[in-house]
């Protein structure tokens, strides 16, 4: 790139903002998120946090897409990850169930942020030295998105079950913990982008895409519970493929 085209005054297409607009669009999310979780309005705060975790996938891959990947956009979109996966979780978490604790219930909040934060920037780390996490199916540790939904599934069975009894603070707290140090932790996750599909089953892809979003919809609570029972017999799964393979491998 010359000189000129890096100059402030050097002319780009308005269409190469979308990635760090989508970007900023989901750090407003995670933000009005921990305005609704405060609120006492969950459903509307875990919905925001969907819709972060969407826009998240999208930006990066628009960017490279138009070919508009910069720096910035690159550190903007690791802070969003940040509040969005982190930080707004973790204080919905705290408001709706680890209040009662007090400090311990906030010890265990900041151990799942700080967790988070040295996840995010082991994978930065990761990424650009081109190292492999493990390999291309797989990430080390829970990612992530995939920790901000798991460190909530307390609250989504608590809301799902509303006549059995709420889960205990302290149980919650530990819960919070072990899901932060399962994101540090260099157990093998499946990575799902790799996935392929054959070509004509493309259709039913797609029908089962609708009818995931339509539960999400409709039965918020179910389908996020299942979801993250599915997850975890996922990283089950994955520890004892990585062994198969490791063994084979040796």
């Amino acid at each position: 790139m010359t000189e000129n085209a890096r100059s402030p005054k050097s002319k780009m297409p308005i269409v190469h903002l979308l990635p760090n607009l989508l970007t900023i669009a989901a750090i407003c999310a995670g933000l009005s998120a921990i305005k609704f979780g405060f609120q006492g309005n969950f459903e509307l705060a875990v919905y925001l946090i969907l819709l972060a975790c969407v826009l998240d996938g999208f930006d990066g891959r628009i960017a490279r897409l138009l070919q508009a990947q910069s720096q910035i956009g690159a550190e903007l979109d690791s802070l969003a990850d940040f509040l969005n996966f982190g930080v707004a979780p973790a204080l919905i978490l705290y408001v709706w169930g680890l209040e009662d604790l007090s400090r311990i219930g906030w010890i265990a909040v900041l151990i799942y942020a700080t967790c988070c934060v040295m996840r995010l920037a082991r994978f930065n780390v990761s990424s650009k030295s081109g190292d492999d996490e493990v390999d291309n199916n797989y990430f080390v540790g829970v990612p992530a998105p995939a920790g901000a939904f798991l460190v909530m599934l307390p609250m989504f069975v608590s809301f799902l079950f509303p006549e059995l009894p709420t889960v205990p603070p302290m149980v919650v707290a530990v819960f919070t913990v072990i899901v932060g140090l399962l994101m540090i932790s260099h157990i093998p996750t499946y990575s799902f982008k790799n996935l392929t599909i054959m070509r004509d089953q493309v259709k039913f892809f797609v029908l089962g895409v609708v009818l995931f979003a339509g539960a999400l919809l409709t039965y918020l609570w179910a389908t996020l519970v299942i979801l993250n029972i599915v997850y975890i017999f996922s990283i089950l799964w994955a520890l004892q493929s990585s062994r198969k393979t490791k063994k084979m491998q040796g």
